[in-house]
């Protein structure tokens, strides 16, 4: 009698669980990128060539509820040699309301924020000497996809936006505390072009007595035909550090294989203890090889210089940078 009720509990469970899965929808997908890269720098040491890989596997569920509400569950899996941590981890409750993400993901700002580099899919940071926090004009949160509450508005004509609370589990006298972040974008049409304006603002609760750590974000992004063009700024605020950035970029779809985009960015921090300046300048060349296969030709030309400062970074250095990824999407 006992074995009976065991099988019949399980024959019970795996029907149910059989069940559910077939209510929920389920999407796999994945890419793996090749990289080699050359480097010329007036410091020996970064100069050189190498390859790199990355890749990722992501695995997302979908399922309706018969009140209406759609739950979603995300797992990113990095996946390349001597990888295989959870990038991103999360669950999503939405409905009329709106919609809540819930764990392991981007804050809202990092959703809504316009970068300048958006216009490529490969960027290059030439980073080695530097102290700087902000190497492009993207916004720079302390938060990145730890643990948090995310809830995104229903949209309202072209108006999108949401808010984010990080909760890093420590008290007010140990170190960093909470992480709010604020994003929102506004699309609309005009003169035939497609213009979106976005920002998004990250700040960091720190010990009593110290400042802060914030960061803003605020870009727009025109497309017109086969061109797009975005401007957008950034800044980033802590102890010892006020710095700024400013880019431009523009894409061009040559035709349906191949696009080509190019940016230019500045940033520069002046505080007196950390003074420096970075410029980067790049282009790609992205060509469709094949369904799911695409090449990506990379350039940056950059330049960091430091001044009078006692705590920025110890060597100047300027330099070219080129790269060749090769990027499998599934």
């Amino acid at each position: 009698m006992r074995k009976l009720l065991l099988g019949t509990t399980a024959l019970a469970a795996a029907a149910t669980l059989s069940a559910n899965a077939a209510l929920a929808d389920v999407s796999i997908s994945g890419y793996y990128e090749f990289a080699y890269q050359g480097r010329g720098s007036e410091v020996a040491a970064n100069d050189g060539t190498s390859m790199s890989t990355d890749s990722e596997i992501k695995v997302s569920f979908s399922n309706k509820t018969d009140s209406g509400l759609t739950i979603g569950m995300v797992t990113e899996i990095e996946t390349d040699d001597g990888n295989s941590l959870i990038n991103e981890g999360s669950m999503s409750i939405a409905g009329g309301f709106g919609k809540f993400v819930l764990g392991g993901n981007d804050g809202a700002g990092d959703n809504y924020a316009i970068d300048a580099e958006d216009v490529v899919a490969e960027e290059i940071q030439a980073t080695g000497t530097d102290t700087l926090a902000l190497l492009d004009t993207d916004l720079e949160s302390t938060a990145g996809d730890s643990n948090k509450i995310t809830y995104h508005i229903p949209a309202m004509g072209g108006l999108t936006a949401g808010v984010s609370l990080t909760d890093d589990g420590t008290d007010a006298t140990t170190g960093n505390q909470n992480t709010t972040s604020f994003g929102a974008q506004y699309a609309m049409e005009a003169g035939g072009a497609a213009i979106t304006i976005g920002g998004g603002s990250s700040t960091t609760e720190q010990v009593s007595g110290t400042v802060d750590i914030e960061s803003q974000n605020i870009g727009i992004k025109v497309v017109s035909g086969d061109i797009t063009v975005i401007g957008a700024t950034a800044s980033y605020e802590a102890t010892n550090a006020d710095e700024e950035a400013n880019g431009i970029g523009v894409k061009f779809k040559v035709n349906d294989a191949m696009s080509l985009g190019a940016y230019t960015v500045k940033v520069s921090d002046s505080t007196g203890t950390t003074d420096e300046e970075y410029t980067n300048t790049g282009a790609e060349v992205t060509y469709s090889i094949a369904s799911g296969l695409t090449a990506y030709i990379n350039i940056s030309d950059y330049d960091y210089k430091t001044g009078t400062g006692t705590g920025n970074g110890t060597t100047a250095d300027n330099g070219t940078v080129s790269k060749l990824t090769i990027k499998a999407t599934f």
